[in-house]
């Protein structure tokens, strides 16, 4: 009887083992490749497209600039100039917005002198821009003397600082675009710009001025 039995089972596995060899194992099937379009496009590993950088006025960013007058004249430098040639080709000066020129002065004289000084280096890049083309109602001069010094204009002992002031003698340049209004106004700059033209209420009229009392 055990020798059946091991007949048996030795039987059982050979046959086993032969049904397995008989059965084809199909592999699972390699996944699709996706294409590039499947991939999330990030603009730091790409070029920008001639058609990337045409932006609608709406959503182009404003461009702003720093101009240095290191010499303390109201001359513009050969970089400058290049800076500002550059600035006039740009995007955001053909799409006709405003430009705001921010003149800035070191403390070297009194308060109106360098007021007056910080309007004269902003009026030398207005001439440059109206020379190019611009449009002398899209410019606005914006003098602040020397109240927004970049640099010390002295060092810790008292004494000029001449590398600060050098610094501190510039104007800043903006193209405003139609998203300038997200950047925050200076109190200058907002009480330099007309105030719109006040309208009464609709269905109402202005009260009259009380007349002037009389001596009696």
């Amino acid at each position: 009887m055990r020798a059946t039995a091991r007949l048996t089972a030795a039987g059982l596995a050979l046959a086993g083992s032969l049904g397995l060899a008989g059965c084809k194992v199909e592999p699972d099937p390699a996944p699709e490749p996706t294409t590039p379009t499947d991939a999330p496009r990030s603009i730091f590993q790409e070029e920008p497209t001639a058609e990337d950088s045409m932006l609608p006025s709406d959503t182009l960013p404003p461009l702003e600039t720093v101009l240095p007058f290191a010499d303390g004249t109201a001359e513009l430098t050969e970089a400058v100039r290049a800076e500002l040639a550059t600035v006039l080709r740009s995007p955001q000066v053909a799409s006709g917005g405003e430009i705001v020129l921010r003149g800035h002065s070191d403390s070297a004289g009194s308060d109106e002198e360098n007021l007056e000084r910080s309007r004269d280096l902003a009026n030398a890049v207005k001439d440059f821009l109206v020379d190019g083309g611009i449009d002398e109602e899209r410019i606005e001069v914006i003098a602040f003397g020397e109240q927004n010094p970049l640099e010390p204009n002295a060092l810790p002992d008292g004494t000029a600082n001449e590398e600060g002031r050098a610094a501190n003698r510039r104007v800043d340049l903006i193209v405003e675009t139609g998203e300038s209004n997200a950047r925050e106004k200076t109190l200058i700059e907002t009480l330099s710009r007309p105030e719109p033209a006040a309208s009464g209420s609709a269905g109402q009229t202005p009260k009259p001025k009380a007349a002037p009392k009389t001596a009696e």
